[in-house]
């Protein structure tokens, strides 16, 4: 299906625009993507900047030349941009001043950046209107959303948002959700907790405009679903941080190991609490059972699941944890937190629960799940696999959020 624009039937051009892309955490972007075009929808791609870190997976690599980036065009290109558009288009550009104002009244801390998003707007509306560009989605509602707003009321094209959570979600009224809100085209929510979320913040005013459209995977990557090995290797996948709760995790582990002493966790990721980690690691005397293997591509991810027992994922605060969906994929059971969307995608048929922020309650699951035979535990994820196909599947949803595009599009 070619999604056709409204006023000629001529096919829509999609661009996506994101603050930083392509860096780790954004695989999932990539592969939404890449569905769309699978489909025969080519993808503009426009970001404020380039991440500074190492890019590990070599199609991150290949992706970050196709982006073109905002701040590449420099400090005096912008300003000339936002001068030459103030006085181009004077009407459009005081209802985008006013916005700024809104947006920097709400603004704790680093108001000044909103000056910035303004001048980035100018940019990103010249460049996606001389492409053609009829619509422009961004994931995460702070600062790309305010960036693509700014660009629609200075004549740029539509723009709609996928809100994903758990940080977004605790500054809505700092990040002006609702003005966003109110200017795009609709707002992807990737959770009924997450639409609950951000429709209550809003009073339901805009309730029509929620649509859960779920994050997916592009199952042709997942197509051999293997047994669970009968190994005793768990696999953590996440940056080494407070919000992931490693530490929690590796607290936890030493409590089991007396009665499984051949249980081994390898930590993927790298972050600011690595040294707590090792720290803990060294305490427990677990240098035999904890290995911090750091990051690693998507292909060494998915061995690295492959050859595990079980995924554990023990986390704080997050949206809904792609890779827990990979695990389900390739056929592992997982252990994770009874935080925000996670419970729609996990129960006790499929994996385990944990309440958050508690080591302790990580021991009984983990008994359990090492107590129990590879045979159940692939049951277990077989579950999670059939759930993984009807809900996240990439194709379709790319499919879903394309018709959203044409639906909103054309009642714009």
């Amino acid at each position: 299906m070619r999604i056709p624009r409204p006023e000629t039937g001529d096919p829509m051009k999609l661009a996506y625009f994101m603050n930083t892309y392509p860096l780790i955490s954004t695989t999932f972007i990539r592969r939404e993507i890449e569905a769309h075009e699978r489909a025969g929808h080519p993808i503009g791609r426009y970001t404020i900047r380039p991440w500074e870190g190492e890019l590990v997976d070599p199609k991150d690599r290949a992706e970050a030349d196709k982006v073109t980036y905002l701040l590449k065009l420099g400090g005096a290109r912008l300003v000339a941009g936002f001068l030459g558009e103030a006085l181009r288009n004077p009407l459009r550009m005081a209802r985008a001043l006013a916005a700024t104002v809104h947006l920097t009244r709400k603004a704790k801390v680093e108001r000044w950046k909103n000056v910035a998003y303004l001048l980035e707007a100018v940019a990103l509306k010249r460049l996606t209107v001389a492409a053609g560009v009829d619509h422009l989605h961004t994931h995460f509602s702070s600062n790309s959303a305010a960036v693509a707003m700014l660009s629609r009321l200075l004549g740029g094209p539509s723009f709609s948002v996928t809100v994903h959570g758990p940080d977004e979600l605790y500054v809505m009224e700092e990040n002006a959700l609702t003005l966003k809100l109110q200017h795009a085209a609709f707002f992807a929510v990737i959770t009924e907790y997450c639409r609950g979320v951000v429709d209550g913040h809003s009073a339901g005013a805009y309730a029509d405009k929620l649509e859960i459209l779920r994050c997916g995977l592009d199952l042709r990557d997942f197509a051999e679903v293997t047994e669970v090995p009968d190994t005793k290797v768990l696999v953590c996948v996440g940056r080494l941080c407070e919000a992931k709760a490693q530490t929690a995790l590796v607290e936890a582990l030493a409590q089991v190991v007396p009665q499984h002493p051949d249980v081994k966790l390898v930590l993927i990721g790298d972050g600011d609490t690595r040294p707590a980690v090792e720290a803990l690691v060294a305490r427990h005397g677990l240098h035999d059972h904890v290995e911090l293997a750091g990051w690693k591509s998507g292909a060494e991810v998915q061995a690295a699941i492959r050859a595990a027992r079980a995924l554990v994922l023990p986390s704080l605060a997050e949206g809904l944890p792609i890779v827990l969906m990979e695990a389900f994929a390739m056929g592992r059971p997982v252990l994770s937190t009874t935080i925000t969307g996670i419970p729609e995608l996990v129960d006790d048929s499929c994996g385990w629960l944990a309440a958050p922020g508690d080591a302790q309650a990580l021991v009984a699951p983990l008994q359990d799940l090492l107590t129990r035979s590879p045979q159940e535990l692939t049951e277990m994820a077989r579950v999670g696999r059939a759930r993984v196909e009807a809900l996240h599947d990439q194709d379709k949803n790319a499919a879903a959020l394309r018709a959203l595009f044409a639906q909103y599009s054309s009642a714009s």
